[in-house]
């Protein structure tokens, strides 16, 4: 059984630590230009996508070396900023289900997320979460829209046991209707929690699986997700 994560909005909120940084990053390439977020859809988006808006919108160079560098400055800046001041926090919840779910036989936890890599440990380090728990992941490089991480995911999953894995049997939480999206679209099951940006009815209305207001109590969200483990033979 894969249980995947999504970050902002379902395991932590930042308080737009991601962005601020983002916008640090850009202002230091370009310091000519005035950088903004307006227009820009941010919910359950890849990175590389925002980054390619971004750069549309302002007129900057996109090519890869380009993306590179800005990669490089973001994770330096979002560095920088949380460790001046740590505006992350874990969502009610998280903390004692990630545990509990770590010590279950048979299940194997991970991140799919939008973000990328190094940044994606580095908030969920600053939540006060082991980002090494979660070690079947894919992230914002690893796909050209997020319908494509999860086949992602369910490589690593092989890879890592040597077997491949039931999509039916692999569960996304997540807070938005991006997050829901893929898990259907790949056959995985979608657990949404209204944490975000959107409220329960439009999770609903997406198709999920199972809604809930938040990751706590922990019981009946641990009891739902281990029903779909695989039966011991």
């Amino acid at each position: 059984m894969l249980v995947l994560f999504d970050i902002d909005g379902t395991l932590l909120k930042s308080q737009h630590a991601g962005m601020h940084a983002m916008l640090d990053a850009f202002h230091q390439l370009h310091p000519d230009r005035r950088f903004s977020f307006d227009g820009v859809d941010i919910a359950g988006r890849l990175d590389t996508l925002i980054y390619n808006e971004m750069t549309s919108n302002h007129g900057v160079p996109n090519d890869p070396e380009s993306h590179d560098v800005f990669r490089q400055l973001y994770t330096t800046k979002i560095r920088s900023r949380l460790a001046d001041c740590n505006t992350v926090i874990a969502l009610d919840g998280v903390i004692e289900l990630v545990d509990q779910l770590a010590k279950e036989p048979g299940v194997e936890l991970g991140l799919l997320t939008g973000n990328y890599p190094d940044t994606a440990r580095i908030k969920v380090r600053h939540a006060g979460l082991d980002p090494d728990q979660f070690r079947v992941n894919a992230f914002a490089m690893d796909g050209a829209t997020r319908r494509d991480l999860p086949p992602v995911a369910l490589d690593r999953y092989a890879q890592r046991h040597g077997s491949p894995l039931d999509p039916a049997r692999a569960i996304i939480i997540g807070d938005t209707p991006n997050d829901v999206d893929c898990a259907l679209h790949n056959g995985f099951r979608s657990l949404a929690v209204a944490t975000g940006g959107f409220p329960a009815e439009q999770l609903k209305a997406c198709g999920a699986h199972l809604v809930v207001e938040k990751l706590s109590p922990t019981k009946p969200i641990l009891d739902w997700l281990l029903s779909h483990r695989e039966p011991t033979r």
